[in-house]
């Protein structure tokens, strides 16, 4: 039997960012950390976007960033000024390197590679088992979701599911300083769908196709959209693919267990991935600093709901409502928010930063009936 402080199961975002802010205080080298994961993280296989106000912990491989973004929909479109905001990318190959270098430093860290079986509770100790070994820590970090969640018939359950491009053209083809938000012009047959271009170059670009549905695609469909789009919509007819990615997040307002004993759950798994939107990386970012803090200050995690936290749970199960039930168009809702709210009171509102009084300008600009009959539900379901 192996026994550690704290095991972090899995090394995605999430478990890299908790032991990334870990590394970050001296306190914490006298403890035994093991991070356990299927694979070593060695492949680009993410793109992570967001917007901040102010450099964050991961700065330094911030690939590109933009101060400004296009919104198109058919409802309304612009070119939006995201000050005091700007949106970064960050590439996951970079994001592993750099913390993966940084753990190099630390002696007290043991990464162990392997099927993780599984994590839960041994006596007082928290346990994750790794090809059929037994590891025992005084708290594991668990971010793999081992299965899907039971969906009850009160609530709502869909994927953010997406297929990237990475292409490059011989000739100049895109502006750097402008990166396409949503781009809500294509069809909408299949739900709320948008594309996103995140150029880094004048000749290079991330083009994404994105739908928010209940079921996956084929993947020639995704393959057919992405071509369709980069011809038609972005006039680009020579192009070489040089990096592909497929995801698929849940979209869900059933509630995730955070904490079961010494079983601290983090990431998508932890409820950290915004239901209405799909948004992780930020929220993740946002949970291992209150977990470090509670850490330092009381010496375990508290996983304490803000009254905020709750409110927000109420618009995302609203949101998840409409657009489940095909209540109202995502395009026109999304159209809607951008083009009666300030930009910068609309990606507070997206990262649950608001006060009441902006979340109540913010429905305000909503659909009131259909918004209002969603809520309702929503509250006393």
């Amino acid at each position: 039997m192996n026994d550690y402080d704290y095991i972090i199961s899995g090394a995605g975002a999430a478990g890299l960012s908790l032991l990334m802010r870990l590394m970050q205080n001296e306190v914490f080298d006298n403890k035994k950390i093991l991070v356990v994961d299927k694979a070593q993280k060695n492949e680009n296989d993410h793109t992570w976007c967001y917007w901040e106000q102010q450099p964050g912990l991961f700065e330094p491989v911030v690939y590109h960033q933009w101060e400004q973004v296009i919104f198109y929909s058919k409802h309304y479109s612009s070119l939006l000024n995201l000050s005091p905001y700007s949106y970064k990318m960050i590439r996951s190959i970079d994001f592993y390197n750099y913390v993966l270098q940084e753990a190099e430093k630390h002696p007290n860290i043991t990464f162990k590679y392997g099927r993780v079986e599984a994590a839960g509770n041994e006596g007082s100790k928290g346990l994750v088992v790794v090809d059929g070994v037994r590891y025992l820590a005084d708290y594991v970090f668990n971010s793999i979701l081992f299965a899907k969640p039971v969906v009850p018939a009160n609530k709502h359950y869909l994927l953010q599911h997406f297929k990237g491009f990475t292409i490059e053209t011989k000739d100049v083809a895109f502006n750097p300083s402008e990166a396409t938000l949503m781009d809500f012009r294509v069809s909408q047959q299949h739900g709320t769908t948008f594309v996103y271009v995140l150029p880094v170059s004048r000749n290079r670009a991330l083009v994404e196709y994105t739908l928010f549905t209940k079921e996956l695609l084929p993947d020639d469909e995704y393959t057919s959209a992405l071509h369709n789009y980069i011809s038609s919509y972005l006039n680009i007819h020579d192009y070489v693919i040089t990096e592909q990615e497929f995801g698929v997040i849940p979209m869900t307002d059933v509630t995730f267990v955070k904490q079961v004993g010494r079983v601290i759950n983090i990431g998508t798994a932890g409820g950290q991935t915004k239901g209405s939107t799909g948004y992780t990386f930020q929220f993740v970012q946002k949970h291992s600093e209150k977990l470090v803090a509670d850490l330092l200050k009381y010496g375990y995690p508290k996983n304490e709901e803000s009254i905020r936290e709750k409110r927000f749970k109420i618009y995302d199960s609203t949101l998840l409502h409409i657009l489940s039930n095909n209540k109202l168009p995502g395009d026109k809702i999304f159209a809607a928010l951008f083009k009666k709210n300030p930009v910068d009171r609309v990606l507070r509102f997206l990262d649950n930063e608001t006060t009441l009084e902006d979340e109540i300008n913010v429905m305000g600009t909503l659909p009131q009936v259909t918004f209002m009959k969603a809520a309702l539900q929503a509250l006393f379901k």
